[in-house]
């Protein structure tokens, strides 16, 4: 059975093949270890997902800020309460829509300081913000392992902004990530919960694994032609 560091260790992989930036990197990883939420053993941490939620909206709310932010919480929270194990959120539907929920928290909290502080240094934010998601999704032991590692690694390969774009394909992937490596389980994977209760296996994760080799080749195409260029250019 695939395990917290498996998903993780997975999801790194495959996001080095589009991204190098620390904060994409740690998104990845970040959404490799959202969809077993829906097991009954962190139903806690679902309950209090869904009061931070809550308290997060009365909060706005009161201060006459945009409190959609909260409400996106509970959602993401209900979505777990009521999801079976490996059903809905380790489909392709659940991907999607909590690419979309986690998207909208990150980039709403960002967009919200932003408005209301002076605050120039935009990376070091989405960095935080980054920080505090992980609190929220990620395994104490693996987030003692991750916060001092994602620190250092934004001095030391500081690439600069994300953009949203980025950001959503960032946290799809690990989504995304840890169906395939499910799917390579004996159980399989319902694919197409809740529209559908057929399940896939070894052979959805390979077909998977090759689409993804071939859109990380399209994506940095035009670097590898670079590359290709400069070769034949030393050859001449």
């Amino acid at each position: 059975m695939s395990t917290y560091k498996g998903h993780s260790i997975f999801a790194l992989i495959i996001s080095l093949m589009f991204f190098h930036s620390p904060l994409l990197l740690a998104l990845s990883l970040i959404g490799a270890n959202v969809p077993d939420f829906d097991h009954k053993f962190k139903k806690d941490n679902v309950y209090k997902l869904i009061i931070l939620g809550l308290v997060v909206f009365i909060s706005l709310y009161i201060l006459k800020l945009p409190y959609l932010i909260g409400l996106i919480i509970v959602f993401l929270g209900a979505c777990f309460y009521f999801s079976e194990h490996r059903s809905f959120t380790h489909s392709i539907f659940g991907a999607i829509i909590l690419t979309s929920a986690i998207s909208l928290i990150l980039i709403w909290a960002f967009q919200l300081v932003t408005n209301l502080t002076d605050l120039q240094n935009y990376y070091l934010l989405m960095a935080i913000l980054i920080a505090l998601l992980s609190f929220l999704f990620l395994n104490k032991k693996v987030l003692m392992i991750f916060l001092p590692v994602f620190f250092v690694s934004l001095f030391i390969f500081n690439t600069g902004e994300v953009n949203y774009i980025e950001i959503i394909v960032a946290i799809f992937l690990g989504l995304f990530s840890h169906i395939v490596l499910d799917s390579f389980t004996p159980a399989g994977i319902k694919i197409f919960a809740p529209l559908s209760s057929k399940k896939v296996r070894s052979n959805f994760g390979w077909a998977s694994i090759f689409i993804l080799i071939v859109l990380a080749l399209i994506y940095h195409a035009p670097v590898l032609y670079n590359l290709f260029e400069q070769y034949l250019f030393l050859k001449l």
